[in-house]
């Protein structure tokens, strides 16, 4: 490989398949890759009560610091160290830690809006959408939530008919037509993710 850094931006909906894909991609990497998720970006909310931030529509992009996300993928593009904000979801707030990021060859920058952004778009040298279908990511969006984030399927169900379809049909799967591939069905799709390998192995190569 070179020593050319090359950053991969990973877009869908919420529960598309997008961490499936990373982790495959991962392992063919290894020790060459890092992943910064967009999540991690959200806005602190310290002026706020828990109710009032529990309330807040996390499927804008406003609800990101996006600029900040863009500032910390340039340093890692530039060769530079970053210390990654963390977000807890149980407190519904940006954490006290952070996350000492070292640049690899492969910077991943992963989440639902990481597209919608032309200037955070702009750093990317590769665009990918995965494409899965909306009920099946609802499923998969009530398993992880119940499980990973204790959370009851009704306000599931309410945060995704109030929030996470509108936000999903406004912002996300209008900027799938900047993507440079799209993988149908997420994780399952074996040979689009082999095909993103392959791709990724050819521009390290150059």
């Amino acid at each position: 490989m070179s020593d050319k850094i090359c950053i991969v931006g990973i877009a869908g909906g919420t529960a598309s398949g997008k961490t499936t894909i990373v982790r495959k991609i991962k392992e063919s990497f290894g020790d060459d890759i890092v992943v910064i998720n967009h999540d991690s970006y959200y806005k602190a909310h310290n002026d706020l009560s828990y109710e009032d931030r529990s309330r807040l529509n996390y499927d804008h992009p406003e609800s990101f610091d996006t600029d900040l996300m863009i500032e910390d993928v340039k340093k890692l593009k530039n060769n530079q160290e970053i210390d990654m904000p963390v977000y807890d979801y149980t407190i519904h707030n940006r954490s006290d830690a952070t996350v000492h990021v070292v640049p690899k060859k492969v910077i991943i920058v992963e989440g639902i809006l990481i597209l919608e952004s032309k200037e955070l778009r702009d750093l990317m040298d590769i665009k990918v959408f995965v494409d899965t279908d909306a009920d099946e990511r609802l499923m998969r969006r009530i398993r992880r939530d119940m499980v990973e984030r204790a959370r009851s399927i009704e306000s599931i169900l309410s945060q995704y008919r109030e929030t996470v379809k509108p936000m999903h049909e406004q912002f996300v799967e209008p900027s799938k037509k900047y993507a440079d591939i799209i993988i149908p069905r997420g994780g399952e799709n074996l040979t689009g993710i082999n095909i993103l390998r392959e791709h990724l192995k050819l521009m390290m190569a150059d």
